[in-house]
């Protein structure tokens, strides 16, 4: 090691120098942003970002300066880097929507995350592809998130979910028990993105299975990230930009001293060759015929097959490298916790609870236990559950977007300049990192009303005022932000729907949830909102399970 410590070295006084020149060229060019109002000054180095991410005390302060300074806020970013954190529906309209704004994912998530990815096995997927990339991945993948498609995905859900009821229960034969939720649901999403997604079981959900090394990966990889935060926002960056050769790059991720790039060069090792494995063995399923294809998880339904099918089929304008089909699987990351919100929200509501239990027995006992995809779509309380818990508690807390050119943000309604003049619009430089508020969005209170704040599924049932229908919010999904809008909206926010559905048409039609009396549950903030007990950093959410009579 000592052999490399110089070369380290230089990279370090070298990776320092450029952290210098940026920080110092901000401070010195005045900025269209500095008229904006916003929080005092932080950090020079960190900004507001240690604030906006912070896991105990972010949610107050994304709340607080929404309510002290609007839906237009100047944030400080990296090195005295200016921001923008926008919940104005106007403004987010035209930074998601219009296509002249061109507005990407934010280099600060594309050129860090990724980028460390890259620096091993150099793919490329739908969520870290920008041009004419993504719009070749994205006209690929369509087809397979339509409606269509999910409901022949019902089946291979109900597969996965009655695993994960047979284990409860098992669990709950001798009396109510108190289960780790995160635990259990976070198997159980894997196991449904691993089928209906990839064609292909990671977990038989059982007490005593062995835990699949994919499955180890993918647990490990957000919070390593997470702990990498200084690095993905300073030093990262500035090693990317420097389009060094694939080769050198991981040599150089083998030889530097750093236990967290070492461990996520080993997490997405393992990502990788698992992806490799399945895609491969799709190929050669399709190649030899449907009766191979049948024996296979997911008998050719899954999202994987249809793609590198279609794929196959392409013409040569379309069609897609083998590195990016690889780069569409490798790096899935289920999240586990909208369907755990929705519990742990019940648990609050009783009353809510029981009547969703009644609903969804009265369409079993109508329809049968397996429901098909338009009877779960037309259960009106089930709906207005998902659609009000993913409102109040979007499962991602940030998301960033990048200006690659100068554009022009226009404002809903004027707001009042640090200079005190009145301002219906800024100009945005190419280049600065804004802050869609998905949760100041999803709870403003001149749309969604005096109970912007408050979890009341009804407000869906009763049918939504005028404010909410005539604010334009971009988002793709029920005038929500939750799942972004425009072209680099969720393409998969349909599957997330019928997975939460029907898992939890599953669970409660079969078990009582409860909070425990002696623990308190505490949602913190962090790239997937995640729950804690009593004030520990570890995810977890016990709550007791009954069965339900």
């Amino acid at each position: 090691m000592a052999s490399v410590t110089p070369l380290f070295q230089v990279a370090l006084i070298t990776a320092s120098s450029w952290v210098f020149w940026r920080g110092l060229r901000r401070w010195l060019t005045k900025n269209p942003l500095d008229n904006i109002s916003g929080p005092p000054k932080a950090s020079w180095l960190a900004g507001h970002f240690e604030q906006l991410w912070d896991v105990n005390d972010g949610w107050a302060f994304h709340k607080g300066i929404v309510n002290r300074y609007g839906g237009v806020i100047r944030l400080g970013g990296p090195l005295g880097k200016r921001t923008l954190y926008v919940s104005d529906p106007k403004a987010l309209h035209h930074m998601l929507v219009k296509v002249r704004l061109r507005h990407r994912p934010s280099s600060v998530l594309l050129r860090i995350v990724p980028a460390t990815q890259d620096l091993y096995t150099f793919e490329e997927r739908i969520l870290a592809t920008s041009g004419e990339m993504h719009r070749r991945q994205r006209k690929m993948l369509n087809p397979v998130f339509s409606i269509a498609h999910m409901r022949e995905m019902v089946p291979i859900f109900y597969d996965v979910a009655e695993k994960l009821r047979d284990t409860f229960s098992k669990k709950t034969e001798t009396g109510p028990q108190e289960i780790d939720l995160t635990h259990w649901m976070a198997r159980m999403a894997l196991e449904l993105i691993g089928q209906s997604g990839m064609g292909y079981s990671f977990d038989p959900l059982t007490e005593d299975a062995e835990e699949h090394p994919y499955c180890k990966a993918v647990k490990m990889y957000i919070p390593i990230t997470n702990e990498m935060m200084t690095s993905r926002f300073y030093l990262l960056p500035f090693i990317h930009s420097l389009n060094l050769p694939p080769r050198f790059l991981r040599w150089l991720v083998d030889v530097v001293p750093w236990k967290n790039l070492h461990a996520i060069r080993d997490i997405v090792d393992v990502m990788h060759n698992t992806s490799v494995e399945i895609v491969e063995s799709k190929k050669r399923a399709i190649k030899e015929g449907e009766e191979s294809i049948l024996r296979q998880v997911g008998k050719g339904k899954d999202i994987m097959s249809i793609l590198i099918k279609a794929n196959m089929e392409a013409n040569e304008a379309d069609r897609l490298p083998d590195d990016e089909v690889i780069g569409q699987v490798k790096h899935v990351y289920p999240n586990p916790d909208s369907v755990s919100r929705i519990l742990h929200v019940l648990c609050e509501r009783p009353d809510i609870q029981e009547k969703l239990r009644l609903e969804i027995r009265a369409a079993h006992k109508e329809h049968g236990e397996r429901l098909s995809y338009d009877v779960i779509s037309q259960l009106p309380l089930l709906d207005a559950v998902c659609r009000e818990t993913l409102r109040l508690y979007a499962p991602v807390s940030i998301v960033l977007r990048e200006t690659i050119a100068d554009a022009i943000l226009p404002f809903s309604k004027p707001i009042t300049g640090i200079d005190g003049s009145e301002m219906t619009e800024v100009l945005v430089p190419k280049g600065t990192i804004v802050f869609p508020g998905l949760m100041a969005s999803n709870r403003n209170p001149d749309i969604w009303g005096p109970t912007a704040d408050e979890w009341m599924p009804e407000r869906w049932l009763e049918g939504l005022p005028e404010s909410v229908t005539g604010a334009k919010v971009p988002g793709i999904y029920s005038h929500l932000m939750t799942f972004l809008g425009g072209g680099r909206a969720c393409i998969g926010f349909k599957f997330s729907q019928l997975e939460m559905k029907v898992v939890l048409c599953v669970l409660l039609d079969k078990f009582k949830f409860q909070e425990p009396k002696d623990k308190t549950i505490y949602w913190q903030m962090s790239a997937l909102v995640t729950p804690t007990v009593n004030g520990e950093r570890e995810p977890k959410l016990p709550l007791i399970v009954s069965r339900a009579d």
